[in-house]
């Protein structure tokens, strides 16, 4: 399916991927994903990185982002370097999913 939403394409690939931080292990997760962050912003193809806190005691924080093309996000999750680069937030993780959604509709709030 391909559709636009504001004049743009919607073939963008949204990932969102959600890790369970070990007890005590937020502080070296913050850290980890300081450095990781840095380097993903320069992947050809990736536009955002969000990172989400949870708001209660569950340790289980939420990783989303969007890709021009799904096509640009597999070449970077199958790349020699995806691997050693995410290590050092594998350490702080316990449980791990990832989910990925081609963006077929999008609504943007009024700016006041």
């Amino acid at each position: 399916m391909h559709a636009e939403q504001n004049g743009r394409s919607a073939d963008r690939l949204s990932v969102v991927y959600t890790v369970h931080v070990i007890e005590g292990g937020e502080q070296g997760f913050l850290e980890a994903y300081e450095q990781i962050r840095k380097s993903v912003a320069s992947v050809p193809g990736h536009i955002i990185d969000r990172l989400g806190e949870p708001i209660d005691d569950s340790r289980q924080w939420v990783i989303t982002s969007e890709w021009e093309t799904p096509d640009h996000f597999f070449a970077w999750q199958q790349g020699e370097d995806h691997r050693a680069l995410l290590a050092p937030l594998r350490v702080w993780v316990d449980q791990t999913q990832s989910l990925r959604y081609r963006v077929i509709q999008e609504t943007v709030g009024v700016k006041a």
